[in-house]
C-alpha cells in the first residue's frame, strides 16, 4: 500500500508521453486556427438552440467564466 504513490507517478509519466506523441507541437494554437475550429460548432448551436441571441448569450457567459 505504501508503494502506490510511486506507481501513480509512473502511470502519469506514461500518459503524458502518450498525449505528447499525439500533439503536433507544444504551446497554444493560433487564434485563426482556433476560430476555424469553433465556427462549425457555433453554426450547429445556432440551428439547435434557435437563434443567434442564444448563441451570443452562451458565448458571453463562457467569456465571463473564463475571465475575458
Amino acid at each position: 500500500m505504501a508503494d502506490t504513490a510511486a506507481r501513480t507517478v509512473v502511470r502519469m509519466r506514461g500518459r503524458k508521453a502518450i498525449a505528447a506523441s499525439f500533439s503536433g507541437r507544444p504551446g497554444r494554437r493560433h487564434p485563426l486556427v482556433a476560430t476555424a475550429m469553433v465556427l462549425p460548432l457555433a453554426a450547429l448551436l445556432v440551428v439547435a438552440f434557435g437563434g443567434w441571441e442564444a448563441v451570443m448569450t452562451q458565448a458571453s457567459s463562457v467569456g465571463v467564466m473564463l475571465g475575458r
